[in-house]
């Protein structure tokens, strides 16, 4: 607390550079590293449901995950070339 306080009172803030643009809140690549915590969170709860409630082995709910992202992967793949 006291080295808040003499930060503010010295005025030591002046001296430290701000924060790009590029790595603000509301930019681009912190707005994609947000979702991407957001995706891990909800493949996280996924594993959870498949494990705990449906009673799928956690390898079983490795094999649905891989097997999603290969279909994704062809999926995206095919939208690619075909544009």
């Amino acid at each position: 607390k006291t080295d808040f306080i003499n930060f503010i009172s010295d005025k030591e803030w002046k001296s430290i550079e701000p924060v790009s643009s590029w790595f603000g809140p509301s930019s681009f690549l912190m707005s994609s590293m947000s979702a991407l915590f957001q995706l891990s969170m909800w493949i996280r709860h996924c594993h959870g449901y498949l494990t705990e409630n449906i009673g799928i082995p956690v390898w079983g709910s490795y094999a649905v995950f891989a097997l999603a992202t290969l279909f994704s992967g062809l999926i995206l793949g095919l939208v690619s070339e075909a544009l």
